[in-house]
């Protein structure tokens, strides 16, 4: 079974940049793609960036693209996401979730069916 855990949130200026890492167990972590979700506080959950199994192709909200970029190294069970230019917007608890599939075409969270506990990103003056 895929476990996930996120680190790297935290408290940033707008115009800052963070780094979130996803560490990932399984054995069948290379066959699965896997997304950035947020969501905060009274607002639903948002699809933010994810990609195919072998880092190949990627798809990123119309909000982030741009600023945010995903990657991963499948030797090092890792997924990142690069954040940068961070506005107040973003401030959310950022998750990271295994997909059910190789690669999906939209960040849909019922795609997803292993999630991380999250990390808190706060962007504030």
């Amino acid at each position: 079974q895929l476990q996930l855990m996120e680190s790297g949130g935290g408290l940033v200026q707008p115009g800052g940049s963070l780094r979130l890492s996803c560490a990932t167990s399984g054995f069948t972590l290379n066959y699965r793609a896997i997304g950035w979700f947020r969501q905060a506080p009274g607002k639903e959950r948002e699809g933010v960036s994810c990609i195919s199994s072998t880092g190949g192709s990627t798809n990123t909200a119309d909000s982030v693209k741009g600023r945010f970029t995903i990657s991963r190294d499948n030797a090092q069970n890792t997924v990142y996401l690069h954040m940068h230019s961070l506005k107040p917007e973003d401030t959310a608890v950022y998750y990271c979730a295994a997909a059910k599939a190789h690669i999906v075409v939209a960040l849909d969270a019922a795609d997803f069916d292993n999630w991380g506990q999250g990390t808190q990103v706060t962007v504030s003056s």
